[in-house]
């Protein structure tokens, strides 16, 4: 049988002194208030008295990191899947405050539906649904975790809501260590549930692509 409720999680905070676009960047891993987010995302998805089967995550350290509260609460290892990994972005490394107003810049800027500074929104869509649906398909019954980025996690959401992909940054639904969840019917996602589980007051979040 399949599973029965699949859960797109963000990890928690970065430590990212310089305030970076970090993206794909290597070296970015949790902050302390981080590793505590990533362990109340963990607590609330225990809480919810589900068994998880499946424990999936993204090759960068910070999802790592944030998958490790779930190995130890539920004993499952992470398996690392490429597709749901931050997209690329031609920022990575920069503060975006001053390379928005470099008009050098601008002309990555041109077709925001795209979006032209990295990969296109329905490339994302299409790598995360097919990552869902095998993660899906592949668990014995009990719920999976995937273990994700900001973007994917609230492309996702807008491609399941039917919603336009293009979208303003600044007013994402996605918060650190959230969860969003989704169950499969016939064939469709359907979400389910959206929970902020994680304290993020004074939070630092201005590296997600």
């Amino acid at each position: 049988m399949p599973a029965e409720r699949l859960h797109l999680v963000r990890h928690g905070e970065v430590h990212n002194p310089r305030r970076v676009l970090y993206g794909r960047l290597p070296g970015y891993g949790l902050s302390a208030d981080g590793r505590r987010m990533a362990r109340q995302a963990a607590e609330y998805v225990h809480g919810l008295e589900r068994a998880v089967s499946a424990l999936v995550c993204s090759p960068l350290q910070r999802a790592r990191e944030s998958a490790e509260p779930f190995t130890e609460i539920f004993g499952l290892e992470p398996l690392i899947d490429e597709r749901v990994i931050e997209p690329t972005n031609v920022f990575e490394g920069k503060r975006m405050a001053r390379a928005l107003i470099n008009p050098w810049n601008w002309r990555h800027l041109r077709k925001p539906a795209l979006p032209s500074w990295g990969e296109p929104y329905a490339d994302v869509v299409g790598r995360m649904n097919a990552a869902m649906t095998q993660a899906w398909d592949a668990a014995e019954a009990g719920d999976v975790v995937i273990v994700s980025h900001q973007l994917p996690i609230w492309i996702t959401h807008l491609a399941v809501a039917g919603q336009p992909l293009r979208h303003d940054p600044r007013v994402r639904r996605c918060a650190l260590s959230s969860v969003t969840s989704f169950e499969m019917v016939d064939g469709t996602w359907t979400e389910i549930a959206y929970a902020e589980p994680a304290s993020t007051a004074g939070a630092v979040d201005v590296g997600a692509v």
